[in-house]
């Protein structure tokens, strides 16, 4: 198990596939890098170094009480390449884990980063605000802070279902996958995932996504219960200079089957481009 030292004092796990150009992935709340295992096996069979790591308070990282926060995921991130010397690096997040690439662009630069993909990612803001009315009410983060604080375990199995969309009628439900979601997040620390909610949901990354100088695939399902496109991705290809935005007709937060083939296709292209 590959692990590295933060300059906080915190051990962050990663794992490192393949070798070529790097593709750093960042992971989704509350999950862990092994969501992101079939798209680093993909790419690292394509002749690409494939490194993904579990946030602080994710996963098999360690679980401090303090940094809990947008800033230092980012800041985190950004040890991570330079302690691998990535340059030419792609960086793909998912959901929260847009938002930390979006957040290391904003406190970091483009440096060592040739690309950037967003899918289902947070930025710019996920909150309602007169500024920004098609969010979504704080009342729903603070009914996710109620349920992981009271029933973690029932919070995410529920969670699960509208995750995958598997909720919608006609949808081809997987038990192992709601069962992997569970478990994934059943590995976060309470104190980094509870803390994690308020980031995901109440940071404002609008002048992060101004600082993205590079190609960007901004990548979302239409039908994302869990992070709507249209205070999302349709605003965030508006704000980088450079993106490509790929809605997934009907798909969900997290893509399983046809929609996870499709986005897979569409990295490769995009890597390879």
């Amino acid at each position: 198990m590959a692990t590295f030292t933060t300059s906080d004092g915190t051990e962050l796990y990663y794992k490192d596939w393949g070798e070529g150009q790097p593709v750093v992935f960042s992971h989704g709340w509350p999950l862990n890098a092994d969501t992101w295992d079939g798209q680093a096996r993909l790419v690292a069979e394509h002749g690409f170094r494939a490194i993904a790591h579990d946030r602080r308070g994710h996963g098999r990282s360690g679980q401090p009480w303090q940094g809990n926060h947008m800033n230092r995921y980012a800041d985190d991130l950004a040890e991570l390449i330079e302690a691998l010397d990535l340059g030419d690096a792609v960086l793909v997040g998912h959901s929260t884990g847009g938002g930390e690439v979006a957040r290391y662009i904003g406190r970091h630069g483009t440096a060592r980063v040739a690309k950037v993909v967003l899918l289902g990612a947070v930025p710019p803001l996920m909150l309602r605000t007169e500024a920004n009315p098609q969010g979504t009410p704080k009342e729903v983060f603070d009914g996710i802070r109620a349920g992981v604080a009271a029933d973690r375990s029932q919070f995410y199995w529920e969670l699960s279902e509208s995750f995958y969309g598997f909720n919608r009628p006609g949808a081809a439900v997987s038990e192992g996958v709601r069962r992997a979601f569970w478990m994934w997040s059943m590995q976060a620390g309470l104190k980094g995932a509870y803390d994690c909610v308020a980031q995901f949901s109440e940071t404002d990354f609008t002048e992060d996504l101004g600082r993205i100088d590079v190609p960007t695939l901004v990548a979302h399902g239409d039908d994302d219960q869990i992070v709507p496109i249209a205070a999302s991705a349709h605003r965030t290809s508006q704000l980088v200079k450079d993106a490509t935005l790929k809605v997934y007709p009907g798909a969900p937060h997290g893509l399983v089957g046809d929609f996870e083939k499709a986005f897979n296709d569409d990295l490769l292209n995009f890597l390879r481009g």
